[in-house]
């Protein structure tokens, strides 16, 4: 295929991550111009192929597909800022990780210029980039993220998580946080046994199994939810709620905090007023689950 301007992508922003996404779109035959705030970092990039632009404006208007390969969304805002005129016809991907409020005013501004916006949440390394194991989540135009798919699949795995501009934002936060519930829980975990003169190491063995039943019993949860059924499963909400005390005792002045016990009994108890006392865990946020009906 011929290389023309039509079918050119600009990498905007060429640290780590654009340097290993610019490379990988040049081994692969595309035409690729790239910019960064300090010129003399394009010149591996330019010895393999890539064409320096002088300025953030120049190379997106020389590109139909726009990768802004950024540390945050200040560095984003900066380069859409520095951006006028109508840029209808370009996809702007935004590929940092930020908040939904980010992408959100990211998105404002695309549709401004009259782009289309999709945001990137980058699941990878650097070193991943090109290979199966990359996953980068998308949201924003589906249209677009469908036109430039072929384009993607180079890259990653990619994942389309929804129309909204926030929803890769939303979705990659929340992956980062799950990660972080379960390891500060295990810190938190370990921390508690080892003041109490345990062993460490023997307790992690069973700590493992725990939070294999997370796990494994993850798709049965999200079910649960999707249905609005609540089964006890292991326990019912009341006996949860007397667990949940033992543990809020347990937590008291730990240096990594009670993680947020007092906030779930609190529900549980709202919700054990409310007559759903045999209900199970996942109640606490399906809403929509109408109290069970009581016997005469």
């Amino acid at each position: 295929m011929t290389k023309t301007s039509q079918h050119r992508i600009a990498v905007i922003g060429t640290g780590a991550i654009g340097s290993a996404v610019a490379r990988h779109l040049l081994a692969h035959g595309h035409d690729v111009v790239v910019w960064n705030r300090t010129p003399g970092r394009l010149g591996p990039l330019a010895a393999a192929g890539a064409r320096p632009a002088a300025s953030v404006g120049e190379a997106v208007s020389s590109a139909t597909l726009i990768l802004l390969t950024l540390t945050d969304y200040a560095a984003v805002q900066e380069c859409l800022a520095a951006l006028d005129g109508d840029l209808s016809g370009r996809t702007i991907v935004a590929m940092c990780t930020g908040t939904p409020d980010d992408a959100e005013r990211a998105a404002r501004r695309v549709a401004a210029l009259g782009a289309s916006y999709l945001d990137a949440g980058v699941q990878s390394g650097p070193e991943t980039i090109g290979t199966g194991t990359a996953t980068i989540l998308y949201g924003g135009s589906r249209e677009a993220f469908e036109r430039h798919r072929p384009v993607l699949e180079l890259l990653s795995t990619p994942r389309f998580a929804g129309e909204a501009p926030q929803a890769a934002a939303v979705w990659d936060l929340t992956l980062f946080g799950l990660w972080y519930d379960a390891q500060l829980g295990l810190l938190r975990a370990l921390d508690t046994v080892r003041a109490a003169g345990i062993d460490v190491a023997e307790f992690a063995e069973t700590a493992a199994g725990q939070l294999g039943h997370v796990v494994t019993g993850a798709p049965g949860t999200a079910s649960e939810l999707l249905r609005a059924t609540c089964p006890a499963g292991p326990a019912t909400l009341a006996e949860h709620l007397t667990v949940l005390r033992h543990l809020i005792r347990l937590r008291d002045g730990q240096v990594l905090g009670d993680g947020g016990l007092p906030a779930v009994a609190s529900r549980v108890e709202t919700l054990i007023a409310q007559g759903r006392e045999s209900e199970g865990l996942t109640a606490t946020i399906a809403s929509t689950t109408q109290a069970p009906a009581r016997l005469a």
